[in-house]
């Protein structure tokens, strides 16, 4: 039975190369294989058949064939992908949608919100729809070496599946972790040791990492208390949120926010829903 696979679309040499490294990382260590994928995006007004036809694929071939003899140089096992579709997003779904694929890695480049837009348009649709875990990786800033591992605690499947990538990172990279949770400033005891139970049992999600602290922050606002000590580490790895399937696609604020504004490269974690879930907030989006 072949390995399972963790599909990274691309789209450019210098984009592909960042997040290959976050790929190979994670494939690595969860035994994964990558497929490496480029669409071509096609013009509704043309079909498919039209696009094979008359349609450059040399672009998209290269940057793919690239891709994968650079991952298949680190040891990982890689296949690659060219596809035409009329919808980017649609296409990377159903991509998705196979059996023997575990995640999707996405990068971002950490634009300002558009109305109704919250990471991107086709990024939003993948964090909705796919039915797989999605990795999305923020490639707007020079990347360095990676020592130090930070990852956000607020609890949930998200923040779960946040502390296993931060655990793959950290120990192909022979990195620290800090795990940390926020607490308001005038907080009592009882409420500082939730923090830390909820930080202990996250802990165990990272697997074996030779050096691991937990921290709880005090701050009038969350979102301050997690941004100011991502300047203390080379990646953040965070979970989406909570029941975000209910609300929005990235479940609250402070995910967004720190996704954002991070002194750091950053990771956002979502957790695949499950069919039930998938399923209620469709039924939910068609009748708002």
């Amino acid at each position: 039975m072949s390995p399972d696979r963790l599909l990274v679309p691309v789209a450019n040499p210098e984009t592909a190369d960042r997040l290959l490294e976050t790929a190979v990382d994670v494939a690595r260590d969860r035994g994964l294989e990558l497929l490496i994928v480029h669409v071509i995006d096609v013009p509704s007004q043309t079909s498919l058949e039209q696009a094979r036809a008359s349609m450059d694929r040399e672009p998209g071939e290269s940057v793919v064939s690239g891709t994968v003899e650079r991952a298949r140089a680190t040891g990982v096992e890689a296949t690659g992908l060219v596809r035409y579709g009329h919808d980017i997003a649609g296409s990377l779904v159903d991509l998705a949608s196979a059996d023997d694929v575990e995640a999707i890695l996405l990068g971002w480049h950490g634009r300002p919100r558009r109305r109704d837009v919250v990471l991107g348009s086709y990024i939003d649709t993948v964090l909705r729809d796919a039915d797989c875990d999605v990795l999305v990786e923020r490639v707007d800033r020079d990347r360095g070496p990676i020592e130090s591992v930070f990852v956000p605690v607020a609890g949930g499947p998200h923040t779960t599946y946040a502390a296993e990538i931060a655990g793959s990172i950290a120990r192909e990279r022979d990195a620290n972790v800090e795990l940390a949770t926020v607490v308001a400033p005038d907080a009592d005891e009882s409420t500082v040791e939730d923090a830390r139970t909820l930080l202990a049992d996250t802990s165990s999600a990272l697997g074996a990492v030779d050096t691991v602290t937990t921290t709880v922050r005090r701050s009038n606002e969350v979102a301050v208390g997690i941004v100011d000590r991502t300047a203390d580490h080379d990646v953040t790895v965070l979970g989406a949120g909570g029941s975000g399937f209910l609300h929005r696609i990235v479940a609250d604020d402070v995910a967004e926010s720190v996704a954002r504004r991070a002194d750091s490269d950053v990771v956002l974690c979502r957790r695949r829903q499950s069919h039930r879930q998938t399923v209620l907030r469709r039924l939910i989006e068609r009748v708002r």
